[in-house]
């Protein structure tokens, strides 16, 4: 068993890697908050439990000597929690490529990671200094956490987003991140270490998601076989939740019947015919990258979706009369139950071909 503290554990990179570990066996997460900083003995309660600290904790908007200096008190209080509680636990630290620059973000992770790596050298901890690229990922505050969100965000809503400075990217998405920091966890290392994105200018990330978000649309599911562009699609189509969902496919009727197109996709994928008697429910767990589509074409059916630890239910009811198609978002537990009195006829479509080594399927019941 290892215990893991993440401080800033409900920002974007934290709520990832939280869901990450929480797939993992012989894993125990606690986080750390305001709260958790805004008293000395919620701190120490706090550092005693951890085996490893992954701080993320931190500010990088707003008035500049707030920012440098709020940094630097959060670091300091975790030294000083550490120190009281006579604790020396692995400690990773979310520093950044600005690190090397003189903006008040970047002195202040400059200056953090200096103090950090002055304490481990006293207390004999291991310190991890983690300098990282552009990090995306679903569920990042736009105009905030990064550019994705906020190009996500305005394509989400019909808006049209604006270059303002077509400046190069190394774009690394916080799953891939979180799976990064597993390893380092399993395995610590000393000193920095230098994580890679992949690299593009913001009018090439701009291009690729209009492509996505026109694709989909047009009820097209886009290529995915290039990491990036299926971490964009991701990305993107979680700011259409809940909103977009249920789509309602169009039915083509004559003489003979009615067709309908269930999948339009530029990437390949399977699909799965399901069967599913009155009463019973399917599902309950989520995926971290997986795309996933529910059609129901016969019966009645309830989808339950709510994101990882979050109380709120997101709930569909849905009819084979009128073909609507979900598609679930990533890191959502989810479930679906026949609520009709006739068997329920369900089409699952994914987009890559089950692999039962690596299936990305967690049980959570919603």
């Amino acid at each position: 068993m290892i215990r893991v503290g993440i401080t800033g554990i409900d920002g974007l990179i934290g709520w990832h890697l939280r869901v990450y570990l929480h797939a993992q066996p012989d894993v125990e997460v606690t986080g750390a908050d305001r709260t958790t900083f805004s008293s000395d003995e919620k701190l120490r309660d706090f550092v005693s439990g951890c085996d490893a600290i992954v701080h993320l904790a931190g500010m990088n908007r707003g008035d500049d000597a707030e920012i440098e200096s709020t940094n630097i008190r959060l670091v300091e209080q975790l030294i000083a929690a550490c120190t009281t509680a006579g604790k020396s636990p692995h400690l990773l630290f979310s520093s950044s490529t600005h690190a090397t620059g003189q903006s008040p973000y970047g002195r202040s992770k400059r200056h953090c990671s200096e103090l950090l790596q002055r304490w481990a050298e006293q207390s004999g901890a291991v310190f991890t200094n983690l300098i990282l690229p552009h990090i995306y990922g679903e569920g990042g505050k736009p105009f905030y956490n990064s550019v994705v969100s906020t190009f996500c965000y305005q394509l989400a809503n019909g808006e049209v987003p604006e270059i303002k400075q077509d400046g190069e990217l190394s774009l690394l998405h916080a799953q891939d991140l979180s799976a990064m920091l597993w390893q380092l966890l399993q395995t610590p290392k000393s000193g920095d270490q230098r994580l890679q994105g992949s690299a593009m200018k913001v009018s090439e990330l701009l291009a690729r998601l209009q492509k996505i978000a026109g694709d989909y649309r047009e009820h097209i599911l886009p290529d995915m076989s290039e990491t990036t562009d299926f971490r964009l699609f991701n990305t993107y189509r979680s700011y259409l939740f809940p909103t977009h969902y249920p789509v309602t496919l169009k039915m083509h009727e004559d003489a003979r019947g009615a067709l309908t197109e269930v999948v339009k996709t530029r990437h390949g994928g399977q699909c799965f015919f399901s069967t599913t008697k009155a009463g019973i429910t399917r599902g309950n767990h989520y995926h971290t990258g997986k795309v996933e589509r529910f059609l129901v074409v016969k019966g009645r059916a309830t989808i339950r979706l709510r994101r990882m630890f979050s109380s709120q239910i997101h709930t569909f009811d849905v009819d084979g009369g009128l073909p609507q198609y979900i598609d679930i978002p990533t890191c959502y537990t989810h479930n679906i139950t026949n609520t009709g009195d006739e068997e329920l006829v369900t089409i699952f479509w994914s987009h890559e071909i089950f692999d039962p080594a690596h299936p990305d399927t967690f049980m959570e019941v919603v």
